[in-house]
């Protein structure tokens, strides 16, 4: 058992943690309406609650959506943080999961796929992080529209591969599990999207609903990954990185291109 055994449930804490502290900063500094609060105004001239109280007089404007919790100040620095620190946890997460694929199987497009689905994951998580919707709303949008369907593409092929290296009964269990995180995850962001494009202030805090269950899923998803990193072993990393660069190594017994990893072992050794 290795130390990366603690990245994926690391990022599962750090940013489930982080995004709930978020929101009781937004509810506590009255930019947005608590959760469980169903009854919404078009004007909120007679809300007289105090600082540091939640809203009682709550508009469209005030549904805690998760990108609308990180908007304003304080709590949007901390949600730049999440954003940045969580996708940079992603994109080595990603690799690592490629390399580990790699060296229990060998190279095929569903692995490739979901490395560049994860880390397109990652790039939106940057983007909504650092575009506050309020500010920066088409870039926003744009991340959130690449960040939301890229992680459900990278969990569902994460599921085929585990599947597919599945030995034991555990693994298959571990499988049937990412299966029903997965089904969540679809459900969730289809009814998010289906409930955000309409004015109803039911259905837009319904959509803000959803896609809190749809991003803490997705967290719980990758904190799953534990379950592997536990045989990480310090070539994982090389193993992904160097299969590139074994595209253009020469079988000795052939002159078309080998993806063999130990093609060039003086260079791995130099790694």
């Amino acid at each position: 058992m290795t130390a990366w055994i603690i990245l994926p449930i690391s990022l599962s804490a750090f940013s489930i943690t982080g995004i709930w502290i978020v929101y009781a900063m937004a509810v506590m500094n009255r930019h947005v309406c608590p959760v469980e609060n169903w009854s919404y105004n078009e004007s909120c001239s007679d809300d007289v609650a105090k600082h540091g109280s939640p809203k009682s007089c709550c508009t469209l404007q005030d549904v805690p959506l998760i990108s609308k919790c990180g908007t304003y100040p304080p709590e949007s620095c901390l949600f730049s943080l999440i954003g940045n620190v969580g996708a940079f946890m992603v994109v080595i997460i990603c690799f690592l999961r490629y390399g580990q694929v790699i060296e229990q199987s060998q190279q095929s497009w569903v692995n490739t796929t979901a490395l560049i689905a994860g880390c397109t994951n990652a790039a939106g998580l940057v983007i909504v992080g650092n575009f506050q919707v309020d500010y920066a709303k088409t870039l926003h949008y744009v991340g959130a529209g690449v960040a939301f369907p890229a992680g459900l593409v990278f969990v569902c092929l994460q599921c085929v591969l585990t599947y597919h290296l599945a030995a034991a009964a555990l693994d298959f269990w571990m499988a049937h599990l990412r299966v029903s995180l997965t089904a969540v995850a679809l459900i969730s962001l289809v009814l998010s999207g289906i409930f955000f494009i309409h004015e109803s202030s039911l259905l837009q805090h319904l959509a803000a609903i959803c896609e809190w269950v749809f991003v803490i899923d997705i967290l719980v998803f990758y904190g799953t990954f534990t379950y592997e990193f536990g045989e990480v072993s310090g070539g994982t990393m090389i193993a992904a990185i160097q299969l590139s660069g074994a595209r253009g190594c020469k079988s000795p017994t052939s002159s078309s291109t080998s993806t063999h990893l130990n093609c060039n072992p003086e260079s791995i050794a130099m790694i």
